[in-house]
């Protein structure tokens, strides 16, 4: 029987990296790269080290669209060019959304095909493994967007391919699990500051678990519901000893069916692009508990056919790094 090739996926966001194993091992770990690209390449090669040592790394990206980046041409090579540094001997190479992968040379001369091509590599990949024939919606919400990626008969089947006219045609929206401030939903009656972010609704209303060890947050203090309440509370002008839990609970109530409202009406907009088919729906990401909640809607039910949790399918972990598995398969196909 032959060895399986041990390839190591790579996907590099703006705010975390992600890796997993095409054997199914998979981490993801926070890095702001916004705030330390030069750190990237330190940062990977520390990820890597608690891998068994791959025989081939793949990669895909998102980070270049950091703003510490002037252009999206200068945030992929800097990524190929950290990759490559913790390379070593091994030749890396990159999912393009040409779906196929670009060593490291072609990858920066043809920069815009590889920038943000980690929905089209999980696509690739769930059209090969799970939906290879007819319709289906692939959801994907991270922490700060959520991918809404057609697919027909195994192919992505998006209008838009990059982040521009994906954003155009409601394929990709800027609205995640965690990271999208509070006041993108509450609009001019509140703080347009960076006091809370989503998570503090979704963990107020009991919808995403606390995470006492978790600082990803507005404040840097835990993720749980007491400092959600303080987060929520400085929305209105308050603090938590002058604000309810009943008035910051309403608050996340709002935050949260202003989400809802907002993704569900991006969701019928690709529906409605071919309305006699009813699509398998595949949810994946963080933000997948999320999504069932908008799926279990009597409004999309009656639109759509079964729905495939990727949790399920892949396991917690694994989905969460999905991209990052995603290209650690697809790459077996060059490797073999």
């Amino acid at each position: 029987m032959k060895t399986r090739t041990r390839i190591l996926g790579l996907d590099i966001g703006g705010a975390n990296l992600k890796a997993a194993m095409n054997t199914g091992e998979a981490m993801s770990v926070p890095f702001e790269l916004w705030k330390n690209p030069g750190g990237l390449a330190d940062a990977l090669g520390a990820l890597i080290q608690r891998f068994p040592k791959p025989q081939q790394l793949a990669a895909t990206m998102t980070g270049e669209l950091c703003d510490c980046f002037m252009t999206k041409r200068e945030g992929v090579e800097s990524i190929v060019k950290a990759v490559s540094e913790v390379a070593h001997d091994l030749r890396p190479i990159f999912w393009s959304t040409s779906a196929g992968f670009y060593d490291a040379s072609l990858a920066c001369e043809r920069y815009l095909e590889v920038a943000a091509a980690n929905w089209h590599a999980l696509a690739s990949h769930v059209g090969k493994q799970i939906a290879p024939s007819g319709s289906c919606l692939l959801m994907d919400m991270g922490t700060t967007t959520t991918d809404l990626i057609p697919i027909r008969d195994g192919r992505p089947a998006s209008i838009g391919l990059t982040d521009i006219t994906r954003m155009q045609h409601g394929e990709l929206v800027y609205c995640g699990s965690r990271r999208t401030p509070a006041t993108t939903f509450l609009g001019l009656d509140a703080a347009a500051e960076l006091f809370a972010t989503v998570l503090d609704a979704h963990l107020i209303l009991e919808m995403m678990p606390e995470q006492p060890h978790e600082t990803d947050t507005a404040d840097g203090r835990p993720a749980t519901r007491e400092f959600a309440h303080a987060r929520l509370s400085r929305m209105i002008g308050g603090d938590p000893e002058l604000i309810s839990h009943e008035q910051t609970h309403e608050l996340a109530a709002t935050i949260w069916q202003r989400q809802r409202t907002h993704l569900t009406e991006k969701i019928f907009d690709l529906l409605n692009r071919d309305p006699d088919a009813k699509p398998r729906v595949i949810l994946s990401g963080s933000g997948e508990p999320l999504l069932r909640r908008i799926c279990d809607d009597p409004q999309i039910t009656s639109r759509i056919g079964s729905i495939v949790s990727l949790n399920d399918h892949l396991g917690e972990t694994l989905s969460h790094c999905a991209p990052a598995y995603a290209v650690a398969v697809l790459a077996e196909d060059r490797v073999s």
